[in-house]
C-alpha cells in the first residue's frame, strides 16, 4: 500500500483538473459581450501536452465556461473537456460508467469547495498551495506554487519524473 504521494503517482494515469484557481489565479476580466477572460501559466501549459504526448490521460472539469479556454486546451492536445458542470462527482460518475475510468488510479487538482466531494473520491487529491482550507485538508499533495503559477506543472512533472517519462526526446519539442 503506498504511502506517500509520490509512491501514489506511480499508479496514476488520469489525472482530471479544475480550470479556475487551478490553471488560473482566480482572476477573471469581465468585459462587456466577452467570455470572461483568463490567463493560464505557460508552463502547466507545456507540462500538460507534454504529460499528453507521454500517454497521461489529462481530464478538465470545470464549473466555468469559456470557449477560449476549451480551445486553448484543445490546442495542448486536451480531448476530455467538460465545461459549466454543476456536480463534478457526477461527472466522475459518468467517466467511471463511459470510460471505465477507475478512480483508484486518478488525481484530481481542485481549489475550492465544489471540489471537494470529486477529490474525496480518487486516490490522489491534490491542490494549489492558495486552495481553500477544507481542499488542503483532505489533500494528499499540496503544490508549493499557488493556483495560475505553476500548481499544474509541479504535480505533473513529479508524476512524470516517477514514471520515467519527463526527460524524454519528446520533452524537447513542443
Amino acid at each position: 500500500m503506498a504511502s506517500t504521494y509520490k509512491e501514489l503517482l506511480a499508479g496514476i494515469d488520469h489525472f482530471l483538473f479544475d480550470m479556475d484557481g487551478v490553471f488560473t489565479d482566480n482572476r477573471v476580466l469581465l468585459y462587456p459581450g466577452l467570455d470572461p477572460v483568463r490567463t493560464l501559466h505557460s508552463r502547466d501549459a507545456y507540462a500538460v501536452q507534454h504529460a499528453i504526448k507521454e500517454g497521461l490521460h489529462i481530464v478538465i472539469i470545470t464549473g466555468g465556461k469559456s470557449d477560449g479556454v476549451r480551445e486553448s486546451m484543445g490546442r495542448l492536445g486536451v480531448k476530455d473537456y467538460f465545461s459549466s458542470v454543476p456536480d463534478k462527482s457526477a461527472k466522475l460518475d459518468e467517466l467511471i460508467a463511459s470510460t471505465g475510468l477507475d478512480p483508484a488510479r486518478t488525481a484530481y487538482m481542485g481549489d475550492d469547495l465544489p471540489d471537494l466531494r470529486i477529490m474525496q473520491r480518487v486516490a490522489l487529491p491534490c491542490c494549489p498551495a492558495d486552495a481553500a482550507e477544507e481542499i488542503k485538508a483532505i489533500s494528499s499533495f499540496i503544490s508549493a506554487k499557488p493556483g495560475g503559477s505553476g500548481c499544474v506543472r509541479d504535480l505533473l512533472e513529479q508524476a512524470m519524473k516517477v514514471k520515467g517519462k519527463w526527460l524524454t526526446n519528446g520533452a524537447h519539442l513542443w
